[in-house]
């Protein structure tokens, strides 16, 4: 039997051997981060199919906003992190599939109203069930207890690098 559970384990013995001079430490989170970033990404193409995850993120941030599920380009860029040259970019592609509608802002001239019309709230609702079955799947090998302190680890560390 092998005394590495992992492919970051061996990494993480091979680096030490080469260079026992330096602390492979933080490959021990960040590696291991990586990897399990990769295998996310590959089950979120899957869960989302035509959607892309950027349309997701979209859809997303105006199904969690409640109804009348509707948010300005501005909100939208504050809950997906893009430019508004990014967002407008996916707001027409997303228009284009009629999962979104944009009108005028009554409260604002110039401003626009993004709103999630019944076909995006299907396609999100639908993407969000794929992903959480994705989700589950690359979890299974862990305890809830586990998946628990896991969680607070990681939220500890995002909140320290969300701070910098």
């Amino acid at each position: 039997m092998s005394a590495h559970r992992d492919e970051v384990d061996r990494l993480i013995a091979d680096w030490k051997r080469e260079r026992p001079d330096l602390d492979i430490s933080p490959f021990a989170v960040l590696s291991r981060i990586s990897r399990i970033s990769r295998n996310l990404d590959i089950a979120r193409r899957d869960a989302f199919a035509d959607l892309e995850t950027s349309g997701f993120d979209v859809l997303a941030a105006l199904r969690r906003s409640g109804d009348p599920y509707q948010l300005s380009p501005g909100a939208l860029m504050q809950e997906t992190l893009v430019t508004s040259g990014t967002m407008t970019n996916r707001l027409d592609r997303l228009e284009e599939l009629k999962l979104i509608t944009r009108q005028p802002d009554p409260d604002d001239g110039r401003g626009s109203l993004v709103t999630l019309t019944a076909s995006g709230m299907r396609a999100v609702d639908k993407a969000l069930e794929g992903l959480l079955e994705q989700e589950r799947e690359l979890l299974k090998g862990l305890t809830r207890d586990q998946k628990v302190a896991l969680a607070d680890l990681l939220s500890a560390l995002a909140a320290h690098l969300e701070e910098n």
